[in-house]
């Protein structure tokens, strides 16, 4: 029977009754609360009188377990009441012992039930939860301790046992969670950048470790889809014209190991045509819209090549099947784009081919062009297509064209085994004029990809940008090259055509990188489907697959951008004191923004005197700082 000043449980928090009224209970709850209940809302677990001040004593002594073996023996099917509980447990029944009981009733390691019927539980069930309440209590008293080494670091040479409490840092550090709880409990900022401080201060990460990747949600390993082989049984009716007589070259850095395209030159003919062909890898012949590969190559978007190595949108098993030059004779789709003597495009022609290429590195290329060998065919044909490009630069810079050319670098990474022999090397980059003659037959292919496909009205993923507002005064060298760049325009992928600003073209495709972004291998495909006979995607499906594909290859050049700058700050990690020259490229007060050549880095430094755009000033290296991917510098 419910009376003033009994103990109730109310929402399984002790309350005391306080006045009877009708049927309303007035309860007072423990922190406070005044609230009016009905009888079914509390259940009664000592008659009284009670305080508040007799739940505040210290608990009794008892033995729970020893109370539920007894219980355990006797195992009454009706159970026993809170009262009975009580006096087993702590030898009495008071206000205090009574909410102990209630507690290791709700608390349901040995006891389950209500207050009116309180019952053992199973011996195998006490054993297990007494094992895993053990496990948890031994596993919270080590996360302690280890939260206190934490706290004197470093620490020396992790077990496996305590890195698991860095598991939720590793997860933050990666960008996997926003949360950590070991962050939390040491009282710091739950950011990416301040886990990767805590891993390597802590020794559980090396300045090798590379989280950049994982942050723009970007796997470790490479497209695993292998797409099918090519062969007759695939497409029996399917002719490739044999280019095997025609000298093809594959002109790429020294470090590139999936040459996608190559280039030949014809003529000139009587009529002063030009015949350039630009010959692409063709894996659009096996991989088909819809198909495995395809599919994996879209959520990929493009090949993320890191200085550590390349995340590759299709598989390795693809390079030695579509790669130029893999082979004695290499398929391909080849572009063959005859130019006018204004250098201007007048047909294009796409053939399925053969063709058997010459592999060269951009200083090679350059040896030969500079040969000047008259008896030599490949001299005489890359000095005539350099020649060409050349012109075709100035064809483009009077459409409008915009030519920018920033210092920049191959930053390779090589990592072992034995970490002491890892290595970083930055090196610039030369300026080769056969890679300027790449660009423009890579250029001139996509321009006449895009007038083919307009002929055919056929949708593919056309490139456009909008025109940059440029400045009214416009500096030379490379502030000029930086203020250019500050203007341009993001580039906007479509199914219908649009003028290239930067490029000064009125329409624009991209088709010599199949193996490296998807947008070219979708060009191919649809390419393909329309030789073949077959109907192409709808502009609706090139439009959703051009959206999902552009995404995708947005975070890789976000992570490829985060990764160079994290590989920079490791270089630089122990260089502290090392003198750099800079080149000014924009002045506001006294800062300034400087790039490194040697480094391919712009930086923001504080200027000492009259320092203009252009201006080179010796730089030295105050700290770096690699989890925020930065570097300070001082004149």
């Amino acid at each position: 029977m419910i009376s003033e000043k009994s103990l109730v449980i109310y929402k399984n928090r002790p309350a005391l009754v306080s006045g009877i009224e009708g049927e309303k209970i007035n309860i007072a709850v423990l922190g406070g609360d005044a609230l009016k209940v009905r009888e079914k809302d509390v259940e009664i677990i000592h008659p009284g009188p009670c305080a508040f001040l007799d739940l505040e004593e210290s608990a009794p002594e008892g033995n729970a377990r020893e109370a539920w073996e007894l219980l355990a023996e006797e195992n009454p099917a009706a159970g026993i009441a809170l009262k009975e509980l009580a006096e087993l447990v702590y030898a009495s029944f008071s206000p205090r012992s009574a909410w102990a009981a209630w507690e290791l009733l709700r608390e349901g390691l040995y006891f389950t039930g209500d207050p009116q019927a309180v019952r053992a539980r199973p011996r195998a069930l006490v054993d297990e939860d007494e094992k895993k309440r053990e496990e948890k209590q031994r596993e919270s008293g080590d996360r302690a301790a280890f939260l206190e080494k934490l706290k004197k670091l470093p620490l020396g040479e992790l077990s496996p046992a305590e890195r698991r409490f860095l598991q939720d840092v590793e997860a933050l550090a990666r960008g996997q969670t926003d949360k950590s709880r070991t962050m939390r409990e040491l009282g710091k900022s739950e950011s990416p950048e301040e886990a990767h401080r805590l891993l390597l201060a802590s020794g559980a990460w090396t300045v090798w470790e590379n989280p950049h990747p994982a942050r723009f949600g970007i796997g470790r390993d490479s497209e695993k889809i292998s797409p099918p082989p090519l062969g007759p049984l695939q497409w029996p009716d399917e002719e490739r014209l044999d280019l095997g007589g025609l000298a093809a070259y594959a002109i790429d850095n020294s470090w590139s190991d999936d040459p996608d395209d190559a280039v030949s030159l014809e003529g000139p003919s009587t009529e002063g045509t030009y015949y350039l062909w630009v010959h692409v890898s063709d894996p659009a012949a096996s991989i088909l819209p819809g198909s495995p590969a395809d599919k994996e190559a879209m959520a990929r978007g493009a090949t993320l090549y890191l200085p550590e190595g390349a995340l590759r949108m299709l598989s390795a098993e693809a390079l030695p099947l579509f790669a130029l030059g893999s082979g004695d004779l290499s398929p391909a789709l080849s572009f063959r784009i005859s130019l006018k003597p204004d250098l201007s495009i007048g047909e294009t022609e796409i053939i399925p081919s053969l063709v058997k290429v010459t592999r060269l590195t951009y200083e090679d290329a350059d040896a030969i062009i500079a040969g000047n060998d008259s008896q030599s065919e490949a001299s005489r044909a890359l000095a005539a297509l350099a020649a060409l490009a050349e012109r075709n630069v100035e064809r483009r810079l009077d459409s409008g064209s915009v030519m920018i050319e920033l210092p920049d670098v191959h930053i390779h990474v090589k990592l072992s085994q034995n970490a002491g022999e890892n290595r970083i090397s930055i090196e610039p980059l030369p300026s080769c004029r056969s890679a300027d003659m790449v660009r423009e037959c890579m250029i001139w292919a996509g321009e006449g990809a895009a007038r083919w496909a307009l002929q055919k009205q056929l949708p593919v993923p056309f490139v456009s940008q909008e025109a940059g507002e440029l400045p009214e005064r416009r500096l030379a060298g490379l502030a000029g090259a930086w203020q250019i760049r500050r203007c341009m325009r993001p580039r906007v992928l479509s199914a219908r055509p649009g003028v290239h600003w930067g490029l000064g073209l009125d329409e624009y495709t991209q088709v010599t990188s199949p193996l490296r972004r998807y947008t070219d291998l979708l060009c191919h495909q649809q390419i393909r489907a329309h030789i073949r006979g077959q109907k192409p995607l709808a502009e609706e499906e090139i439009l959703f697959r051009i959206s999902a594909a552009d995404a995708a290859a947005s975070a890789t050049v976000r992570a490829e951008r985060a990764s160079r700058a994290h590989w920079t700050a490791v270089y630089l990690s122990d260089k502290k004191g090392s003198s750099w020259e800079g080149v000014v490229l924009d002045r506001k007060g006294n800062r300034g923004t400087v790039i490194i050549p040697a480094l391919g880095l712009e930086t923001q430094v504080s200027l000492r005197g009259n320092e203009e755009p252009n201006d080179r000033v010796s730089l030295s290296l105050s700290s770096a700082r690699i989890p925020e991917c930065d570097a300070v510098f001082s004149i």
